[in-house]
């Protein structure tokens, strides 16, 4: 697999070449965040993540003054 890609990208022009490295280090670099990201929240620590970060006012569920006329 590795020498078909190496022959592959040899019979590139070299401005291509180029823009295929720059693609591939995009993939690694994506390839690695992700990876890490999995990595680093495991399910249990997820759990409690926002707490005090998003609050709900106290009259979350009361009719709305703007739509009081359609009531």
């Amino acid at each position: 697999m590795e020498q078909a890609l190496l022959e592959q990208i040899q019979r590139l022009p070299e401005s291509v070449q180029q823009e295929a490295l720059q693609y591939l280090e995009d993939l690694v670099a994506k390839h690695t965040r992700s990876t890490e990201t999995h990595t680093k929240i495991s399910r249990k620590d997820a759990f409690g993540i926002w707490k005090g970060q998003v609050w709900m006012a106290d009259d979350f569920n009361a009719p709305l003054e703007d739509l009081q006329e359609y009531m």
